[in-house]
């Protein structure tokens, strides 16, 4: 009996180690594939929005009688539509990704 117990002892002893060393490891990559992702997610879905729309929709160049610019103003509401867009198509694509494998490779775990 004694043995069997020394034996499930070594083994929870060396599986809470591995985990230990694991986990930082899984961690690690999971935020760094999570960053990926809504990285090319943000930029796919803002190019995407911003190829509806032209500058002239954005902004009004107002010149004087020279020619020259004098002014250029935004036009507040198309830029808070796109602004709104962008953020929503970004969510519905993450949400559409659902969950994504990440791997760890063995040499992740050499220490020398």
């Amino acid at each position: 009996m004694t043995t069997v117990m020394a034996i499930l002892m070594i083994a929870f002893v060396t599986v809470k180690l591995i985990l230990d060393a694991v986990l930082p490891i899984f961690d690690t990559l999971c935020e760094n594939r999570a960053k990926s992702i809504a990285t090319m997610v943000s930029n796919e879905q803002a190019t995407n929005v911003m190829k509806q729309h032209t500058y002239d929709e954005l902004f009004t160049v107002e010149k004087d009688n020279n020619g020259n610019i004098a002014m250029i103003k935004s036009n507040v509401i198309p830029i808070n539509e796109i602004i709104s867009d962008v953020a929503n198509k970004i969510q519905e694509e993450i949400d559409h990704r659902g969950r994504e494998n990440v791997q760890i490779a063995l040499r992740k775990f050499y220490w020398f």
